[in-house]
């Protein structure tokens, strides 16, 4: 996308985690890192192994001293926390905000997600500065997520709403069997069963029939491989050779 929410590291403590956030927001085509008051410091060393090659995200990567400083460009903060803060704002999950920057982006703004340091998360001093709270549905019991992990929920829900990836592919490239094809494997199968026997007694024709049917309906078979199955068939309905 050409124009993306800001995703703002509150505190973060360890280098390796900054590294694996970059390489969570470049997964999904973010590159708008924003540090504020990094513990270990900027550049961190142990950064960029962790990143695996999202040195982009790294290289722009803009540090701040406040959480205020870091936000003030942006007309919509999110913050992401899992605890209950008793604060009078609404709480969205990754997908409903997904949608919301959505809009947000759409309208020209630049919106942005907090996220604390790895272990305490963040202040109720820096949730009061966000418009919205982002919470994931996790286990109730168990609610730990670290830093690279709540990056890359709120980075997946943001960048697949808008992909436009098919949710099922077939297996195959090939055009599926019309009907009129499905129908000749189907008829051809049971002439060369009933050759043999197959439907034993009358009453019991029609059911198996409609099984056998049923089968080959629901197999999603595509032109080419209809075509491999009368192949099949047909091999078999042909006499054994013998040898002379």
């Amino acid at each position: 996308m050409n124009k993306q929410p800001a995703i703002i590291l509150v505190r973060p403590q360890l280098g390796e985690n900054i590294g694996k956030a970059a390489r969570a927001m470049l997964n999904f085509g973010l590159t708008d890192m924003r540090l504020v008051a990094p513990r270990d410091g900027w550049p961190n060393p142990a950064a960029g192994p962790a990143a695996s090659g999202a040195d982009v995200v790294l290289d722009q990567a803009r540090v701040f001293e406040t959480v205020e400083e870091a936000v003030a460009d942006c007309t919509h903060v999110y913050a992401a926390t899992v605890r209950d803060r008793d604060m009078p704002k609404p709480v969205v999950t990754p997908r409903e905000m997904a949608a919301q920057l959505h809009r947000y982006i759409d309208e020209g703004s630049t919106p942005a997600i907090l996220f604390g340091p790895e272990r305490s998360g963040l202040t109720n001093d820096d949730v009061v500065l966000a418009d919205t709270v982002l919470t994931v549905p996790v286990n109730p019991d168990f609610g730990s997520l670290n830093l690279a992990q709540a990056v890359i929920l709120a980075a997946y829900e943001l960048h697949t709403y808008a992909d436009e990836t098919p949710a099922y592919q077939p297996s195959h490239d090939d055009r599926l069997a019309n009907k009129e094809e499905l129908l000749g494997l189907m008829e051809h199968m049971e002439t060369e069963l009933d050759k043999r026997g197959y439907f034993r007694s009358e009453d019991r024709r029609n059911p198996l029939r409609r099984t056998l049917r049923n089968l080959v309906q629901n197999a999603s078979f595509s032109r080419q491989e209809v075509h491999t199955m009368r192949g099949i068939v047909k091999s078999l309905a042909r006499a054994p050779k013998t040898d002379d």
